[in-house]
């Protein structure tokens, strides 16, 4: 019975772990988005101030 309970609870474990693991690189993804796009709007801003 207490190998079956460590097993569930450790299977519980990684089934977290994977889902906060994916959650987080959606995150990351969308992030790096919004930064590259802060970029682009510095650079262009940059470019109508050279001129």
């Amino acid at each position: 019975m207490k190998n079956s309970m460590m097993r569930t609870l450790l299977m519980l474990l990684l089934a977290l772990f994977i889902t906060a693991f994916t959650a987080g690189c959606n995150t990351m993804e969308g992030m790096g988005d919004d930064i590259e796009d802060a970029g682009d709007e510095v650079e262009e801003a940059a470019d109508d101030a050279a001129d």
